[in-house]
């Protein structure tokens, strides 16, 4: 029996997938992202044990409110950083009849193994995957998040090519992410794919910016105020949304 750390669990989600969901945001992350509103996710260790099978009976006493597009959805953190609890969860959940959400930025992401042959038994029990794609320019994705965008593109195109239903986020950092060269780069990326159902843009936001000072943090983006809707609602336009 897998345990895996949790950071939180939300009943009623209703922004992480279609419907209603029980949303499980998992502990542990590997990127360093400016703009996070939650760093108290990163370390993998510091949230609470719980097996797969507790986990499942907690979220099935919310079932009758799902109706017929809600569901589980992993969050985090990120979860495949714990991709051992996270089939075993999954699992479950299938034989329980339960729609699957994966909320993923794709950092762990590699066609080597073991990983890979894991992901790919993931992908049989995950119904809907939410691909974050933080920066389409790889120079600057380093510098937003730490790490390449380099597996995060490649996963995006394994899950075209095995036709599995994705939502992209992206979110618009005013400065970085919401010039226009990066957005027509990324419409461009998007469109060679064939799975993508939608496409959100997430506005930067300073809401967790009082989570870095609790933890004794700089903030990397202080004094970078929220996008307006003027920027926000030419990124959508860009991009197709």
């Amino acid at each position: 029996m897998s345990e895996g750390y949790i950071h939180s669990l939300e009943s009623f989600g209703s922004v992480d997938g279609p419907g209603i969901r029980y949303v499980i945001f998992v502990s542990g992350c590997g990127l360093r992202c400016q703009f996070c509103h939650n760093p108290d996710t990163w370390d993998m260790k510091s949230g609470t044990i719980y097996c797969a099978d507790e986990l499942i009976e907690k979220a099935l006493r919310y079932r009758s409110y799902w109706g017929n597009l809600g569901g589980i959805t992993v969050s985090g953190g990120e979860p495949l950083l714990q991709i051992d609890f996270l089939l075993e969860l999954f699992h479950l959940a299938k034989k329980k009849g339960i729609h699957t959400a994966l909320d993923t930025s794709g950092g762990p992401f590699t066609r080597q193994e073991p990983f890979y042959g894991k992901f790919e038994q993931l992908m049989k029990d995950t119904d809907l995957v939410l691909l974050d794609i933080k920066q389409i320019d790889d120079v600057q994705h380093q510098m937003l998040t730490g790490h390449t965008n380099a597996n995060i593109l490649d996963l995006a195109q394994y899950l075209s090519g095995i036709h599995k239903p994705v939502w992209i986020r992206h979110v618009l950092v005013p400065g970085g992410s919401d010039q226009d060269e990066y957005l027509y780069r990324l419409r461009g990326f998007l469109d060679t794919l064939d799975n993508v159902e939608r496409i959100e843009v997430l506005p930067y936001h300073t809401l967790g910016v009082y989570k870095w000072k609790e933890l004794g943090m700089e903030y990397p983006l202080e004094g970078i105020e929220p996008p307006g809707k003027e920027r926000v609602e030419n990124a959508r336009r860009i991009l197709g949304v």
